[in-house]
């Protein structure tokens, strides 16, 4: 069926399954979800977070108001990884993405794997209206695009990172869509995404007798670093003394915290505050090269140290989540599908990875039992050669590797959490012991392909 028509047949059995949906909830309906992903926002990026240089009052607000998750991982080093794991609730090589997918196939290391159900899917299966506004980066054609994989509606970049955040191009190409259509907005894109969303929070091209989720996943603040010249301004009039790289990269955080506190005005204004659960989260740490920062972790951007993993995680539910609290749970950014679709009144599927911190969110424990926390990165290049690497995290020990062909590494992260001392060659059972998990999970993913079946260019999308 073309996927056009397939789009439209949907909303008439979505009409009856949200009558059902309402029932459960005593009438009263389920509540609404705000993802909002940042891109490449370091740990040390958010002043909430202990950034001393930068200025965040929107974040700090939201986590003033709501729960400062301190022990946060993304689910990957890198972009695609993490946003195939949030929207899937399953680890990213499990779905088939364990690296970037990129225009060219010789450098892409990922394809979404048809039929897996998304959080979108499942949603919209109790009732939701689906929307995403922003960056996509999890296919560039069928049957990965975004309508196909759950969203009634797509505002926004199918591609990986924008030439520039003014012509919104990628190696040349317009990779920007309204659904199916190709469009050519006009401004920066963090302000065209905002828009969109603050448009969408405003009842355009949203149904309003539905509950929304609505995942916003900006571009920014992903080098190329293009703050607007007035928000550079501004930092260099209040610190003149700052590194000049790492003053624009202040500015562009900056001029993300505005953009975020632009919806999150238009949230109050459209009476849909109360009962919007938001989470804003980062799909990886900051890249050093570009000034980002990860302080107090080691690394950043493509590690597998803590600087590449811990990322800001704010959960924000008025009359829900107790206001002022924060959390040390270990979890990852995957939680969400679990979380969103246990407040939504679902089922949490038994295949997750990812563990529902619903409780938390309420006032309750943490999540119980023991937890593996692995993550993957495949990639080319002469520094990896289109192999993977992974990490694993057991009961506060850490095997790594960030890149293919160095030896792994061991740290103890209860007693040394900025990983200063290697103890693989000291501990060699704990080595093995984690060795060992880490064999179990690269199985189970092996039976996902991460490649189309005739390996054909994602380019053709244009």
């Amino acid at each position: 069926m073309n996927p056009r028509v397939a789009h439209s047949a949907r909303r008439t059995v979505l009409a009856a399954v949200l009558v059902v949906s309402a029932a459960a909830y005593g009438g009263g309906g389920p509540p609404n979800f705000l993802l909002i992903l940042a891109d490449d926002l370091g740990y040390g990026d958010v002043s909430s977070y202990g950034a001393p240089d930068v200025q965040t009052p929107h974040l700090d607000r939201l986590a003033a108001e709501g729960m400062r998750f301190t022990a946060m991982r993304a689910n990957a080093t890198v972009c695609s990884p993490t946003r195939a794991a949030i929207l899937t609730g399953l680890y990213a090589d499990r779905v088939g993405v364990p690296g970037v997918i990129r225009t060219h196939p010789e450098n892409s290391w990922g394809w979404l794997a048809p039929g897996v159900p998304t959080l979108a899917d499942r949603l919209r299966g109790q009732g939701y209206h689906t929307a995403i506004v922003g960056k996509w980066h999890l296919g560039l054609e069928s049957p990965n695009l975004p309508n196909e994989r759950g969203f009634d509606l797509f505002r926004g970049f199918l591609g990986d990172m924008m030439d520039s955040y003014t012509n919104h191009l990628r190696l040349g190409i317009n990779y920007m869509r309204h659904n199916y259509e190709e469009i050519f907005p006009r401004g920066h894109a963090t302000e065209i995404f905002t828009d969109w969303a603050i448009e969408y929070l405003r009842g355009v091209d949203r149904a309003k007798d539905r509950p929304f989720f609505l995942y916003l996943p900006y571009t920014a603040p992903h080098f190329p670093i293009e703050p607007p010249a007035e928000w550079l301004d501004r930092v260099r009039r209040r610190a003149p003394a700052l590194e000049p790289k790492r003053a624009l990269n202040v500015a562009f955080v900056e001029h993300l915290d505005d953009a975020i506190g632009r919806v999150m005005a238009a949230l109050r204004e459209s009476g849909l505050e109360s009962n919007t659960l938001v989470v804003v989260t980062s799909d990886n740490g900051g890249s050093i090269p570009h000034a980002q920062s990860n302080l107090p972790w080691r690394g950043g951007k493509q590690d597998h140290y803590d600087g590449g993993l811990r990322v800001p995680f704010i959960a924000r539910w008025p009359g829900v989540t107790p206001a002022g609290s924060v959390s040390d749970y270990e979890g990852l950014t995957f939680d969400v599908a679990p979380t969103f679709l246990e407040a939504a009144g679902g089922a949490i599927p038994p295949e997750f990875d990812a563990v529902s911190l619903l409780s938390m969110l309420r006032g309750g424990p943490p999540p119980s039992g023991p937890r593996e926390l692995y993550f993957v990165r495949r990639e080319g290049g002469p520094r990896y050669y289109g192999k993977s690497y992974e990490a694993i995290i057991v009961d506060g020990w850490k095997l790594l590797q960030n890149d293919p062909v160095s030896p792994l590494e061991l740290y103890n992260l209860r007693e040394d959490p900025l990983e200063r001392t290697n103890l693989a060659a000291a501990r060699p059972e704990v080595v093995r012991r984690l060795a060992e998990s880490l064999r179990r999970h690269i199985q189970r993913a092996g039976a996902t392909p991460w490649q189309p079946p005739d390996n054909r260019s994602p380019a053709s999308a244009r």
